[in-house]
């Protein structure tokens, strides 16, 4: 059997974020997000802008939909497959970490946890399956915004270490970008420390993340800074996940 066309699987990736966005995006967004070089993406733009799928605002430089693509089907990956991908990479990072593992996506402004596997002990824990978490404030969160295009939610404290300020998250989601991993210190529930890293799918776009969390004096060193370790595991099974779901990056 033939392969797949890694070309129209980013044209696919390009449609889907401008069908799931605020409408409007420029080429440097679509780019970083999805982790690609300007000259791909202005390629591909200009491929779907020659067929009618995309329009270029002439003022702006923004692209949007274009007249000729009627329709385009959801913009997210179907969470029963983002689950039922992952569940054979989070009970070994569970293993391999000694910590919790969640995997969550976007669900109306918040993280949705689709899986999640206890920490292998006997400790007393709770399932988070189906609970709604602040995108701003955890792991999970910092690095599915890091990759939407979408206006910031609103950043509600929960903890004095929580980040309120918005030019202060949009200096840490570049971050997350630059690393390919985001940390939640205490900035949820004090006491509580968290890492995780993006999962792609098709044409690269970021549909998920999965990450561990624990006490932080388990997850961080003295100085707060993550385990270098963990951080590994946790990029190691991203990537894992992101190859069962067809991403080729």
């Amino acid at each position: 059997m033939p392969g797949t066309v890694q070309s129209i699987e980013r044209a696919a990736a390009i449609l889907r974020m401008l069908a799931g966005g605020p409408g409007h995006l420029g080429l440097a967004e679509i780019a970083r997000s999805l982790d690609l070089a300007k000259g791909t993406v202005h390629g591909i733009l200009r491929t779907l802008q020659g067929v009618g799928f995309v329009e270029q605002d002439r003022s702006s430089g923004h692209y949007q939909l274009g007249a000729a693509l009627l329709h385009l089907g959801t913009s997210y990956l179907d969470i029963n497959e983002l689950r039922s991908r992952s569940i054979n990479w989070a009970d070994p990072l569970a293993a391999r970490s000694g910590e919790a593992v969640r995997i969550g996506t976007v669900l109306e402004g918040k993280v949705l946890v689709v899986h999640h596997v206890f920490r292998p002990d006997d400790t007393f824990q709770t399932l988070d399956i189906g609970t709604l978490l602040p995108l701003h404030a955890t792991a999970l969160g910092k690095v599915l915004l890091a990759y939407r295009t979408a206006p910031l939610p609103d950043l509600e404290r929960f903890t004095h270490r929580t980040v309120t300020a918005p030019a202060r998250l949009a200096t840490d989601l570049a971050g997350v970008r630059e690393a390919g991993w985001a940390a939640d210190i205490e900035e949820l529930t004090v006491g509580q420390a968290a890492v995780a890293a993006p999962i792609r799918g098709y044409g690269g776009l970021v549909v998920g993340a999965i990450g561990v969390s624990g006490l932080v004096e388990r997850i961080c060193d003295s100085h707060y800074r993550p385990h270098p370790r963990l951080v590994g595991y946790v990029r190691d099974a991203a990537r894992a996940v992101s190859r069962d779901l067809g991403a080729t990056r």
